[in-house]
């Protein structure tokens, strides 16, 4: 009876003492298991919906710095323009691209006059042949043209050619005399119309070579660039090489004009003077036949 109350007393303080164990790892456990839940919400939180809506919120910048790029370069000068290569061009550069400038100029000008005095030549050529040869004299005809044409002036010049045959000119033939002072004349028009001319044949032979000096300028400035900067980045050869580029073009541009219109002026005056010529002589042959001649005796 006393062993039976031991054996109920002793089981009783082994489940006391398990209770007692166990009682402390489920409540541990417990606290485990919200722990380890709490992790895996936590990493699904930003793995959810944050990761898709920042991806397009980083492609959006692009789209809008490529339309920002292009306002933007429709604003700001183009640092590699002509602009660019004035402001930052040394003295040579400066000097190279007023060359062509003045060429240029010059050139169109010239080529502008010139076609002004030749379409003035030919409306003087139809006036001389509708009212000169009508009049009765060499002389009424000259005074109906005009005092800017050449015409008038080569028939004033015959004229005095005739009233000044006297002294020591009377003893040159008068067919001589008359032909060498029409000829003198003709030789006066056909020198003014070639005026400028020369000009413009300078400016087409030497404009090239111009901008080919400036050409090797750019290219040596590119050279320099390289050498000091150690490396041939794109930013230390743009300047410099398209400097020597706008060279070239710049004495393509002047040369070309100034050829054709050399050219084109030398044929127009060919034209013109055909009719001064023509002029000339049916002038000559009319004061021969009019002025008297000397007796021969």
């Amino acid at each position: 009876m006393l062993k039976k109350t031991r054996l109920a007393a002793l089981a009783a303080v082994l489940l006391v003492a398990t209770a007692a164990a166990v009682g402390p790892q489920v409540t541990q456990a417990q606290t485990a298991a919200p722990a380890a839940t709490a992790p895996q919400a936590t990493p699904a939180a930003p793995a959810a919906p944050a990761a898709p809506v920042a991806a397009p919120a980083t492609q959006a910048p692009p789209a809008a710095k490529a339309a920002g790029n292009g306002k933007t370069t429709e604003v700001v000068d183009n640092p590699y323009g002509l602009e660019a290569l004035w402001k930052g061009g040394d003295a040579v550069a400066k000097i190279t691209l007023a060359i062509l400038a003045i060429m240029s100029m010059g050139s169109w000008y010239i080529i502008i006059t010139k076609v002004y005095e030749q379409f003035k030549m030919g409306k003087h050529a139809r006036a001389a042949d509708k009212t000169f040869w009508k009049a009765p004299s060499v002389q009424e005809g000259a005074a109906g043209l005009k005092k800017t044409s050449p015409f008038r002036f080569i028939a004033e010049t015959g004229i005095e050619a005739t009233s000044k045959h006297v002294g020591l000119l009377e003893k040159v033939d008068m067919n001589e005399w008359i032909t060498m002072s029409i000829q003198r004349a003709i030789d006066n028009v056909n020198s003014r119309a070639q005026d400028g001319l020369a000009f413009l044949a300078t400016v087409g032979s030497t404009a090239p070579f111009v901008g080919l000096f400036g050409t090797v300028w750019g290219i040596y400035h590119a050279l320099t660039a390289i050498g000091i900067a150690g490396q041939a980045s794109i930013d230390k050869v743009a300047g410099p090489v398209g400097e020597a580029l706008i060279m070239t073009a710049f004495g393509l541009a002047v040369a070309v004009p100034a050829v054709l219109g050399y050219n084109w002026l030398i044929r127009r005056n060919k034209t013109a003077m055909d009719y001064v010529r023509g002029f000339g002589a049916d002038l000559h042959a009319v004061l021969l036949s009019s002025s008297p001649m000397p007796a021969k005796g």
